[in-house]
């Protein structure tokens, strides 16, 4: 809980850095989620001695890092909700795929008929709304992005990526078709091994957003992660 780096806090919304190989929420397994550390943190800086409410409106993949927002109220979780669902939240990500990416940038739409439960945004959901997620999960959906070369050299590319689309693992799924899988991404460039800690080379860097009540437009952004600069240059860092 100490390590937790939190970016922004208000009345009713917070955001953090989740880091590599951290679950964003429990999955049962008594493995340490991104939640219960917040929730360990308000509980703390508040003084509050019962449960705390963290309502969770996305998510990144373990093996991802990155900006994550919460709800720290039903009214800032339902905005931020919301906003998921009206595509107005500009999420931005780098990542470091395999082979050297010879165009400067381009877009990928592909129809694709899977999509997370998570990805558009929710707080608590009936049995009836779940099934009515899991039927639209059948049907074919259009997963978007554009993408900027970075940097690159003979073996790996840096890009910046901006998904138009919150669709189940979709950038590492159209980076992978593209013909450039995320560095470490063995579950779709699976010819590659694993990096060493068994995160994957993807980082949920920026994010922009409204407030719950001033309207007022929050822009944040984070460095990439140092141990990326190994890949991409000779004793250098990325900057």
């Amino acid at each position: 809980m100490s390590n937790l780096k939190v970016l922004y806090e208000d009345n009713h919304i917070i955001a953090v850095v989740k880091p590599a190989c951290v679950l964003t929420q429990g999955d049962g397994s008594g493995e340490k989620n991104l939640i219960d550390i917040v929730k360990d943190y308000l509980k703390e800086k508040y003084k509050k001695p019962g449960n705390v409410f963290l309502g969770l409106v996305h998510r990144l993949d373990k093996p991802v890092q990155g900006i994550v927002l919460f709800g720290k109220t039903s009214k800032g979780a339902a905005r931020l909700s919301e906003q998921f669902r009206n595509h107005t939240i500009q999420k931005t990500y780098h990542a470091i795929v395999l082979g050297k990416v010879k165009e400067k940038k381009g877009e990928l739409k592909e129809k694709i008929n899977k999509i997370s439960f998570f990805a558009e945004g929710f707080t608590k959901k009936s049995d009836e709304e779940l099934l009515h997620e899991i039927k639209k999960a059948t049907k074919t959906r259009t997963a978007e992005l554009s993408w900027e070369l970075v940097k690159s050299n003979d073996k790996y590319s840096l890009l910046k990526v901006l998904p138009k689309t919150g669709r189940f693992h979709q950038i590492r799924v159209q980076m992978s078709e593209m013909g450039h899988p995320i560095l470490g991404d063995i579950k779709y460039g699976k010819s590659q091994k694993a990096l060493p800690d068994k995160s994957i080379a993807l980082a949920a860097t920026g994010i922009e957003f409204e407030t719950a009540t001033e309207n007022k437009i929050i822009k944040l952004e984070i460095p990439l992660p140092k141990e990326w600069g190994a890949y991409l240059s000779t004793g250098q860092g990325l900057d």
